[in-house]
């Protein structure tokens, strides 16, 4: 079978606010920050764009820290990366987490000097700061081709598609087009019309109307195509991105699919397959650790990775975060049960909550907490994490003397002279006896005497008298301790 030349795809990459989806919105002439939360990008899309009549598929990776794996998966899928940095920035802790991700998949990447337009654009520093980080790119030591962009005026934008397109044919990429369609899962999501969605990436082949995908342990008809503007058409080709509809479960993102002839192959090729989105169980908690069960709904099922990979960051040495369970779509009343019986909260993130679930939650106090940014919700949950936490009992030492003689001494009471050491000791306290170093009995202050006079409180030095109620006989040295216990 003749393999022939196919489009590259790339993944664009970098760190939180470094003009990312600005650089797509200008290549594509589309808007896809104003749809989204904070500026982030929060899953994984996909676009075809033409340079000098060639067509680029896009891939746009989340920046933010919290969506390693999401952004890990992008490259994978991906031929070639480019990594943005921002001129008025340089090299952040998230470009070398991308870029990381960029020498895990071992694909070639090209480097994007965004935000040149602005002010305080410092493109040197930003080229020093790569090189500091082992970028080398051309002029500085190396050989990693780069561009100077601005999103905002286009500039630059034609230079870096050249370099992608002559990247892309260094690369020879190519594809046997008469082969059955084969590729990745980038992303799935629960449509409320068509059910278990996904966006494919095809990496080789031809995907046709007819036969199953089967991804992970889900399979689907191919009853109609979608390319990514949503329009239905009849067959997709080698690196485009197309949406499938009907899965018998939202199928892994970043999962291989593969094509079958029958839902029989499908149900075989599932049945050998262990099901991957099942969240480990968490080993068995310490004694004084108590949990916070959480149910996560999310929009898309990328976004449990991200929170599961974000919430797993948050530590606490007397809570933990517990995922009873997970999935995509509106919070339902089933998930409202679930919760009231687990006590747990709800995470609801890009998702609404249907009538009746409200209404149970409001009945039944369960608390629904809804978020369209992830670090809110990581912010969230370690508060809840805080107010959970056992409370720990701790003393706090109030006064000190030292035991001078026993006058009298009876199954409860003690009366003796001491001397004042530190503190203050007053009336009511609780007091330690302690010998040699040693704790040997508790009780608590009754009776205080100074000048032979009563007191309420001993706070200068001097002699005084004291009356303790604790059942062992303090003896010529012996320290009393005065403290309060207190909670942290």
């Amino acid at each position: 079978m003749a393999r022939t030349t196919r489009p590259p795809v790339i993944a664009v990459m970098g760190h939180i606010d470094h003009g990312k989806s600005s650089l797509l919105d200008y290549i594509r002439k589309a808007h896809v920050v104003d749809g989204e939360a904070g500026g982030i990008t929060q899953h994984v899309a996909a676009y075809i764009a033409l340079h000098n009549e060639r067509p680029v598929t896009f891939l746009d990776t989340p920046g933010h820290e919290a969506f390693k794996a999401l952004r890990t998966r992008g490259a994978a899928a991906a031929d070639i990366a480019i990594l943005v940095v921002a001129a008025d920035e340089g090299v952040m802790p998230q470009t070398l987490d991308a870029l990381a991700a960029i020498t895990e998949s071992k694909i070639p990447y090209i480097v994007a000097i965004t935000k040149i337009d602005k002010n305080n654009a410092d493109v040197e520093h930003a080229k020093m700061s790569m090189v500091e980080n082992g970028i080398y790119i051309e002029g500085m030591g190396g050989d990693i081709a780069y561009a100077l962009v601005s999103s905002k005026t286009g500039e630059g934008v034609s230079d870096l598609l050249d370099l992608v397109l002559l990247s892309a044919d260094l690369a020879d990429l190519t594809a046997d087009r008469d082969a059955t369609a084969t590729g990745y899962v980038l992303e799935s999501t629960q449509d409320p019309k068509r059910g278990a969605s996904a966006t494919l990436i095809i990496k080789d082949g031809t995907l046709r109307k007819d036969g199953f995908v089967v991804a992970s342990d889900a399979y689907a008809p191919i009853r109609f195509i979608e390319d990514f503007r949503g329009t239905r058409i009849e067959e997709a080709g080698p690196s485009e991105p197309v949406r499938i509809s009907g899965f018998s479960k939202l199928p892994a993102a970043g999962s291989l699919f593969k094509i079958v002839s029958s839902k029989k192959e499908a149900e075989a090729a599932i049945a050998e397959v262990k099901d991957a989105t099942k969240f480990p169980e968490r080993n068995t908690l310490q004694e004084g650790v108590v949990e916070l069960p959480l149910i996560v709904k999310t929009d898309v099922a990328g976004s449990i990775d991200a929170i599961v990979h974000e919430l797993n960051k948050i530590t606490h040495e007397r809570s933990a975060v517990r995922i009873i369970a997970s999935g995509v779509g509106t919070v339902s009343e089933n998930d409202v049960k679930t919760a009231s019986a687990a006590g747990a909260t709800i995470i609801a993130f890009n998702v609404g909550s249907d009538g009746i679930a409200r209404e149970l939650a409001e009945r039944d106090n369960v608390a629904i907490l809804s978020f369209s940014i992830i670090y809110e919700l990581a912010e969230k949950v370690l508060q809840l994490l805080e107010e959970r936490a056992p409370a720990v009992a701790g003393e706090k030492e109030l006064g000190r003397a030292k035991v001078l003689k026993a006058f009298s001494s009876s199954a409860k009471k003690q009366v003796l002279g001491a001397r004042y050491l530190s503190g203050t000791l007053s009336l009511g306290d609780r007091m330690k006896l302690i010998r040699d170093g040693e704790e040997i009995a508790r009780g608590s202050i009754s009776n205080l005497q100074q000048t032979r006079i009563d007191t309420k409180e001993i706070k200068v030095e001097g002699d005084f008298g004291m009356e303790i109620e604790t059942r062992e006989s303090p003896t010529y040295g012996d320290e009393i301790v005065a403290f309060t216990v207190t909670t942290v």
